[in-house]
C-alpha cells in the first residue's frame, strides 16, 4: 500500500503541470475567440449626435464618413459646390454615412442633421443637404423653402431616388453616382433647364440564383460568429471536463 500510495502522490504531482496548461489555453483560446467574434461584428452604428457642427461659414461641402468618395472627386465636388454658392447664394452639401443607428431611417436622420446644421428658417433657405447610408444604400435630401422655385420637390427626389440610385444598382458606382448628382443639383440651382435623370437602357435578364457579394460576405461574417460562439462554448465545457478527470 505504501508503494502504491507513493506512485499515485508521483502520479498528481507529474499531472498538476498538465493541468495548469490546460486551463491555461483554454483560457486563452476563450479570449482570442471572442476577439474574433467582436471583429466580424457590424461597426458603430452613426446617431446625429455623432455628427460634428456646422459653422454657418463652413466651406466643408462634402462630409464622406463612409469613406466612398475618392479624394479627387470630393475635391472636384467640392469646388463646384463653392462656387455655385460664390455665384447664386445657393449651397449643396453631401453626407455618406456607414451604418444608422438603431431606429432610425435615412429620412429622420436627413431631417434631424439639416435642423442641427441649419437652426433657423433663415439658415435653411437656401440650403440642399443629400445623406446617403452607404450599408443599404437608402438616399433621402432635404430642401429650403428659398431654393424651391428652381428646385422643386419633385426633381429633389428624382436627383435622390434616380441620378443616384441608378449607378448604384449598376454595381455601387458611388463616385459616379454623387459626380452625376452634384452636376445635376449645380445646374438646376443655377437657373439652368434640368438635364433630368440617367436613361436606364432595358435589359431583359435571367434572374440569377447566386448570391451576390454582399450577401455572401454576411453569410460568410454570421458563419463565423455562430461558429466562434459555439467554439466558446465548448472549449471551456471540454477544459473543465479535462480538469475533473485529471482530479480523479
Amino acid at each position: 500500500m505504501g508503494l502504491f500510495s507513493s506512485l499515485q502522490a508521483g502520479v498528481a504531482a507529474l499531472m498538476h503541470p498538465v493541468k495548469s496548461a490546460v486551463v491555461a489555453i483554454a483560457v486563452l483560446i476563450s479570449g482570442l475567440l471572442l476577439m474574433a467574434t467582436l471583429w466580424v461584428l457590424p461597426a458603430q452604428a452613426t446617431g446625429i449626435y455623432d455628427m460634428p457642427p456646422l459653422a454657418p461659414d463652413d466651406s466643408v461641402w462634402v462630409l464622406d464618413q463612409a469613406d466612398i468618395i475618392s479624394r479627387v472627386n470630393e475635391g472636384q465636388l467640392s469646388r463646384e459646390f463653392s462656387q455655385l454658392a460664390s455665384e447664386t447664394g445657393n449651397q449643396v452639401r453631401f453626407v455618406t454615412i456607414h451604418r444608422l443607428d438603431y431606429g432610425e431611417t435615412i429620412e429622420t436622420f436627413t431631417a434631424k442633421l439639416f435642423d442641427k446644421w441649419f437652426p433657423t428658417a433663415e439658415e435653411q433657405a437656401n440650403q440642399v443637404l443629400m445623406v446617403l447610408d452607404s450599408v443599404t444604400n437608402n438616399v433621402a435630401i432635404r430642401t429650403g423653402d428659398g431654393v424651391k422655385t428652381v428646385l422643386p420637390d419633385a426633381t429633389a427626389t428624382s436627383v435622390a431616388q434616380e441620378t443616384v440610385l441608378v449607378p448604384l444598382r449598376q454595381g455601387d458606382k458611388y463616385n459616379q453616382a454623387f459626380l452625376d448628382a452634384g452636376d445635376r443639383l449645380a445646374t438646376v440651382l443655377s437657373g439652368q433647364p434640368d438635364p433630368g435623370p440617367p436613361v436606364v437602357e432595358s435589359t431583359i435578364q435571367a434572374e440569377g440564383t447566386f448570391a451576390d457579394a454582399e450577401e455572401t460576405d454576411q453569410g460568410s461574417a454570421t458563419v463565423l460568429v455562430v461558429g466562434f460562439l459555439i467554439a466558446a462554448t465548448i472549449i471551456p465545457m471540454a477544459t473543465y471536463y479535462a480538469y475533473q478527470f485529471f482530479q480523479s
